[in-house]
């Protein structure tokens, strides 16, 4: 089949294939461009088209549910309690449910990627021990990191190097040799943030938006998201940076 060309099929495999991904699609709700493709050539384009017009399911008992765990979620987090602990709870609490398998939720967990942000931390925990030696520190805290603009730069252009929450963690040892610990976590946590918007891998969030987008058939290129993501940032952050000059004492 030509939809297919690394593979060769026959006419019946091509039609038994096509109407598995038909019933598939009556189930999803939508078609993708190779499966719609096939389909459309054993069943007619009025056909196709209702069972790509259809509305996708909605568990309204699954959604109200998700809906109050995550304002009980953000509620706990503006009360104080650890954030690990509670998104753990949320977590779990969100897979006790009968109505979605949970084999099918993790069937959904992109795994590979995990394992890479994993493994980032591993590297970034590496370097930390190995190469920011006393020497080291002391050496880089000497280049005028207690300047909220300075750290804001050093911050945006490391978070798009290891991805913000690793550089978060790279920043660690210098941020407590700056004159006011507390007004410095406050300019880290807004420039890597922020930064994060401003290439594709300024942030796992990014990475996975732009794969679920490839898996739909849309393609987000590094330069194209550079084009959005550059303007948006760098106003962001001067705002963000205006913020907290006026905001601290």
């Amino acid at each position: 089949m030509e939809f297919f060309p690394e593979v060769h099929l026959s006419h019946g495999a091509a039609e038994a294939i096509a109407r598995g991904l038909f019933a598939v699609a009556r189930a999803d709700g939508k078609v993708h461009e190779r499966a719609a493709a096939m389909i459309s050539e054993f069943f007619n384009s009025t056909t196709l088209r209702l069972v790509s017009a259809r509305p996708p399911q909605v568990h309204r008992p699954l959604a109200i549910k998700s809906v109050l765990v995550v304002v009980l979620m953000m509620a706990a987090f503006f009360a104080g309690q650890p954030p690990a602990k509670v998104a753990l709870i949320a977590g779990g609490f969100m897979l006790l449910t009968r109505i979605v398998r949970s084999e099918r939720i993790y069937r959904e967990i992109d795994w590979p990627l995990l394992l890479m942000f994993a493994g980032l931390f591993v590297v970034v925990a590496g370097a930390e021990k190995a190469l920011l030696t006393p020497e080291v520190i002391d050496r880089i805290g000497r280049l005028g990191l207690a300047d909220a603009p300075m750290l804001s730069a050093v911050t945006a252009i490391l978070s798009n190097l290891v991805s913000n929450v690793p550089a978060v963690l790279i920043l660690r040892p210098f941020v407590g040799q700056t004159g006011d610990p507390q007004h410095a976590w406050l300019v880290v946590a807004m420039a890597s943030t922020l930064a994060g918007n401003l290439t594709v891998l300024g942030s796992v969030a990014n990475l996975i938006v732009v794969q679920l987008a490839r898996a739909e058939g849309v393609t987000i290129g590094f330069w194209e998201y550079f084009q959005v993501g550059m303007p948006l940032s760098l106003l962001t952050t001067l705002l963000g940076l205006w913020w907290l000059s006026v905001g601290t004492p």
